[in-house]
Formats: structure tokens, sequence, C-alpha cells
């Protein structure tokens, strides 16, 4: 392979020639002499990724050096980190208030962020200005930064536990909504209640960091995905299809932006504009299956795999189509006809607590699963250096082959840089002490002790999590949050404001899981980049910092700009706030406050997603991937079924275009889907400073029946 200085001099020198012919394209000999050079420039191009393509990733970047982890850690690359996660922190915000389906956004964070600064040093390295090239750890730095901020906005619980505790959500349920269980949000406890529950789970898996990735050499998808990706980027061809990328990225970020600009001037009231579109008709759009036209989640339905937006499909007709309909018609028989739409003892009761029954059922599943596999593999490792038989990363033998090139350079400089064990665990007791003592402050219902119990159980948990995400991809920080909720609850009591305690109690470990397993996927990022394992965490401290106070602004964005957030059937429900308070109420005051018949109906559903689970992992990858996932399916039972619609055209989208041209389709799908996100998730940051500035939109486009606008142009004519 060519050095870069090589290449471009090559490419002046025929540059020049080609310069020179075109002054005189009339002479047939220099046309000739001009596309034989043309032709010999391609070969030298194909020849370079030929050779290139026969290189594995560390040969093809052995002649560079790697930086020091200081030198990794650039003012440019938190400067652009910061801009990057007020972006994605908009865009995860508006996901949690509307379903709560969040899908990764790590390849569009690294790809962003290799635009961003790739042009800012192109800029100076054309003024000569350029002093600190551009490399491939700095571009993982900026991801992992990134995806560390706008966690926060997932585990900090604003569409979820946090939230729950507001009276806008307490309201809604007829017991428990007193003020010792309630706490609305305010800016400042937010802000420091976060500082003190989400770096610890930093700390607790950083002593584990060699078992997994080393030892275990734990897959670890999204972080695998990613790191290719950024590799990639650095060089020349993959730089160009960068470039490309985001071109593409841009034009639908511009179609999307400006779609929703577009739509707001016809929502003039509720259920107005194409968001209630009644694609399948009246009856149908009366049970949540119609198409909102939201780009949001057409781009969410790309990037989810096929399976995930099916399985949501399956739960919509499941709930929606038969069963909402079949209990409705229950009304006075099995609940009271006189209840509101909202009541907990009525239909809503039934979809959220059915809802959660499968969440548990399919969380507790991959619990005992995760466990039994790490035990298992923990317990063969015992045995094998008992028999003197080193591990090694192919378990299917007790013989596996050496390692390569590309790993024997990754693990050296992995473990280069290590982070002491015992400044890990001192930080970890540090904070820890920190937490016990001010988290009762802001939730005078949980005391220290419950707090000291969660840390003494967060580590094995955090271990667990990351362990589990390293294997599927799946962030089961929600399953552990809900573990907290019923302990905790039923331990402070009902009379000692068990709700607001189990809510909190979530918080706490959900912060701790969460961000272990997002450290835990930025080492894997890093091992593969030869980005240097301090770098990582001090970009994860800095992100996370970061996230502590942009996470909070932006829910304040949302909180004061629309009065109707968390309601029912509004732009913003926040679905999982009331599914998390409900569970919290469940663990306070047990199976009494369900309505008639919900328990057995429960009981069935959680017994149904284990069976499901059990049926996936038994029948092979072959047929696995034509069965329903439990989790994605109870989504919709109790959100409704408008956006599985949306999720469902963005993957037939991408189901077609891969059949027509699937190495396209790979390549630039990811980036349709981002701005698609992207435009639309921006999109909510003006609309909130215009709904702040009581801006009305001028038009309400609603569809009624022809017999209910018969009635209405009679009332009008009269």
């Amino acid at each position: 392979m060519f050095s870069k200085s090589m290449e471009e001099m090559r490419e002046d020198s025929i540059e020049d020639h080609t310069t020179h012919e075109s002054e005189t394209p009339s002479d047939p000999q220099l046309e000739v002499k001009g596309l034989q050079i043309l032709q010999k420039k391609k070969k030298i191009e194909k020849d370079d990724d030929e050779e290139e393509e026969q290189l594995s990733v560390e040969q093809i970047f052995q002649h560079k050096k790697v930086p020091s982890w200081r030198e990794q850690l650039t003012v440019r690359a938190f400067v652009v980190s910061l801009f990057l996660s007020v972006l994605f922190s908009f865009i995860v915000m508006k996901l949690n208030l509307t379903t709560g389906i969040i899908p990764s956004l790590n390849v569009s964070a690294g790809l962003l962020g290799f635009f961003f600064v790739k042009t800012w040093t192109k800029f100076l390295d054309k003024t000569g200005w350029l002093k600190v090239p551009f490399t491939r750890q700095e571009n993982t730095v900026i991801q992992t930064c990134v995806v560390a901020s706008y966690g926060i906005s997932f585990s900090g619980g604003f569409g979820s536990y946090l939230f729950g505790m507001s009276e806008s959500v307490a309201e809604q349920s007829p017991n428990f909504n007193d003020s010792m269980n309630v706490k609305n949000p305010q800016i400042s406890w937010m802000i420091g209640f976060l500082f003190v529950v989400s770096f610890v789970g930093l700390f607790s898996v950083v002593p584990l960091r060699k078992i997994m990735i080393i030892d275990y050499r734990l897959t670890y998808p999204s972080g695998t995905a990613t790191a290719h990706l950024i590799n990639s980027f650095q060089t020349p061809a993959g730089a160009k299809i960068a470039m490309k990328q985001v071109k593409t990225l841009g034009k639908f970020f511009t179609f999307s932006f400006l779609w929703g600009f577009f739509q707001w001037f016809f929502t003039a009231g509720n259920n107005c504009g194409f968001v209630s579109f009644p694609t399948f008709g009246l009856e149908a759009y009366a049970n949540t299956f119609y198409f909102d036209f939201s780009a949001t989640y057409v781009g969410v339905g790309m990037i989810c795999p096929h399976i995930i937006n099916v399985s949501v499909l399956v739960g919509s007709i499941i709930s929606w189509g038969v069963m909402w309909p079949l209990i409705d018609k229950k009304a006075g028989s099995w609940y009271s006809s006189s209840l509101s739409s909202s009541s907990l003892n009525g239909l809503q009761g039934y979809q959220v607590f059915i809802s959660m029954a499968m969440i548990l059922g399919d969380g507790l599943y991959n619990f005992v699963k995760v466990l039994g596999r790490m035990l298992f593999n923990m317990s063969k490792d015992i045995r094998d250096k008992r028999n003197g038989v080193l591990p090694v990363a192919d378990r299917d033998s007790l013989a596996g082959p050496p390692l390569s090139y590309d790993d024997e350079r990754r693990t050296k400089l992995f473990l280069k840089d290590q982070i002491p064990n015992w400044v890990a665990i001192g930080a970890y007791i540090t904070i820890a002490i920190i937490s016990i003592i001010t988290v009762p402050f802001i939730f005078p219902p949980l005391k220290w002790y419950h707090i000291l119990v969660i840390y003494i159980v967060a580590p094995t948990l955090a271990f667990c999590n990351a362990y589990g995400c390293g294997l599927t991809d799946w962030n089961l920080a929600s399953t552990y949050g809900t573990l907290a909720i019923f302990i905790i609850g039923a331990w402070a009591g009902a009379s000692n404001g068990g709700v607001l305690a189990g809510l909190a109690a979530c918080g706490v470990l959900m912060n701790i899981v969460s961000t272990a397993s997002d450290l835990s996927q930025d080492f894997k990022t890093g091992y593969l980049t030869l980005a240097s394992p301090r770098s990582m965490f001090v970009s994860q401290v800095i992100g996370t910092a970061m996230g502590c106070v942009i996470g909070p602004c932006v829910f304040w964005v949302f909180f004061n700009a629309f009065s109707d957030l968390g309601q029912p059937g509004s732009q913003y429900p926040a679905p999982y706030a009331m599914v998390f308070r409900s569970m919290a109420i469940l663990g306070v005051e047990g199976f009494s406050s369900l309505p008639q018949h919900c328990l057995q109906l429960c009981y069935g559903f959680f017994a149904a997603s284990i069976v499901i689970n059990g049926i996936r992992d038994s029948v092979g990858k072959k047929w696995s991937q034509y069965i329903p996932l439990p989790m994605a399916m109870a989504i919709p039972f109790y959100i409704g079924s408008y956006f599985t619609i949306d999720m469902c055209v963005g993957s037939l989208i991408l189901f077609v275009w891969q059949k027509i041209n699937r190495a396209k389709a790979d390549a630039f799908g990811p980036a349709v889907a981002s701005g698609l996100i992207c435009g639309d998730g921006i999109w909510t940051l003006p609309s909130s400073v215009l709904a702040l500035a009581r801006v009305s939109p001028p038009i309400c486009m609603k569809f009624l029946s022809s017999a209910t606008n018969a009635r209405v142009d009679a009332f009008l004519g009269s």
C-alpha cells in the first residue's frame, strides 16, 4: 500500500498531465494518451484497494503512530462532543417521551464526529495551521463522550422512573398521589441526583475490563460495529464513503426537519394534523392503527432489526386488534363503565399491567440466562486452570488457535494504559458514601440503609448487565431497576412513601448498571481502534458529566413547553412513566390494586414471555429469527399501534432496498435512518421554543366521519 504522500504526488502528476492534454482536445493522439493515463490511474487505485483488502486492519495502520492517551484527548474532540451531545439528547428525549424505543445511535455519533473534525482539520491543513492530525483514536473518544452523554437521557429516567414521581403522572392513579409519594421535577435536584449516582457504575466495571474484553472476548455488537466503522473512516476508500454517507445524512436531515416544520402548521388543537391521519379508516384509527407520518420512527424502523419491527406489529395486533376491543365490551362487568379512560382500575389497568407482566417475564428470563451462562463459563475456566489448560477465545475446544497479529497488537496496547484497581475501588466507595449521605435529602422516604444495600449488590448486577450486553447487545438496566422498585418499595412500606422510595431506588440502581454497560461497549470499541482504556474512561467521565447537565436541561424544556406532557393521548404521553409508577404501586399495595381478572391475564402473559424466549433459544438461529421477541411485543400493549406502522414502513423500505442493492443499502441505510431521526428530533427544539412563546399553529386539520361532518355543517349553517 502506498503512503499518503506518495499517493498525493502520483495524483498531482496525473492531474498535471490531464490538465495539459485538455488544453488541446482536438489532437487524437493526445486524447488517446489522456485516456491511457486515466486508465492507469484507475488501475493503480484498484490495486491499492485490493492490497488494502488483503491486509488486516492493524497491518493497514501499522506504520501510523498510536498517540498517547493524553494526546487522544483533544479540545476539539470535546467541543464537537458537546455539540453532538445536545443534538442527540433532544432526539433521545423525544423518543423517551413518545414510545420509549431508543435505537443504538453509536454509529451516527461516530459518523458525525468524523465529519465535523475532518472538515475542521482539512480547513486547517489548507491554511497550514494543522499541527495535530485527526486519528481514529480521537474519533473513538468523540463517540464515547457523546454516547455517555445522551445515555443519561435514558438512564436518568426522564421518561420513566423520574417523571413517574411527578404530580401529573400521579394524578392518573387514585392511590398514593399524596405529597409523600410525589416529587415534581426541578432542574436543581435532578442535576444533583444524577451527579451523585451516575459515576458509580463507571468505577464498578473497571476492575473487570480485562475479563470482559480479553479473557471472554465478548462481542458487544454495537461497540464492534462502531469500531469497524471508525477504522474504515481512516482509510482512503473509507473516508470517501464516509463523506458520501454524511451528504446522504444531511439530505434526509433537511427533508425530515422541513417535514416536521410543515406538519406543525396543521396541529392547532388535539388530534389535529398529519399525526392523526386515519390511514386505514376511522374504526382502525380509534384502535390506534394508522400511519402518523413520523420521520423519526420510520428511521427507527430502518435501524432496528426486522424481527423487532415484526414483533411490535404482532404485539399491536394481539392487543389493540383483539384483546382491548374484547375487554372494552366488558365495561360494567369486569370494571365500572363510569371510570375515566386514564384510570388504572379500568381498561388502562389491563393495558399497563399486562404489558408490565410481559416485560418482567422477558427480563427475568434473560437475567437468569445471562447469569447461568456467566457462572458456567467462570466454573469452566476454574476447572481448566486446575487441569492446566489456559482459557481461550474459542470455547468450543480446549486448544484455541494462536492470536492473530491484530489481536496481539490490540491486547498489548489495551493492557498498557491500565487504570489501577485501587483507584476504581476507592472511588466507588467514596462516591457511594457521598450518595448514601445526600440522596435521602433529595428523597426522604429512601433511607440510607436502602442505598447501602443497593451499593453492596450493584457491582454484581453491573457485571451481569455488562456481560449480557456483550453477548446480546441488550441493555437490561430497566429490568434491574424494576427489581429495586419492588424490593425497596415493599421494604419502605405504604405508609412511609414506598412508591417514591421504590422509584428513587430504581434510579440509583439503573444508573449504575446502565453506565457500566455503556463503558464496557466503549472499552470494546477502544480495543478494536487502539484507543487507550484511560482515554476511554476519561472520555466516559466527561461525557457523563455533560449528560448530567444537558439531560435535565433538555427535559426542562419539554416539561415547560408542553403543558399536557405525560397525559395519555397527548403529543408526548411518556408511557413508561405510568408503567414504572404502576410497578411501584403494585410493589407497595400488592395485587389488590388490579382490576378483575387482570391478575390471571398477567400470569398468562408472564408465562408466555418465558415460554417464547425458551422456544427462541431452543430452535437455533435459523428459526429463531422468525419468532417474535416478547419485550418488543409488550411495548404497543400500552402505548398503541401507530408507531408500529411507522417502524414497519421503515423496515419495508430497507428490505426492498436490500433486495435491489444490498451493498448500497448496508452502506447508506444507517445514514438515511440517522438523517430522518435527527431532523425530526431537532425540530422539537424550535417547536418547544414556539410553545414557550405561546405561538400556536394557524390550522387544525381533522378527519370526521360523513355523519359527524353533516352534523357539524348543520350546526355551523344554523
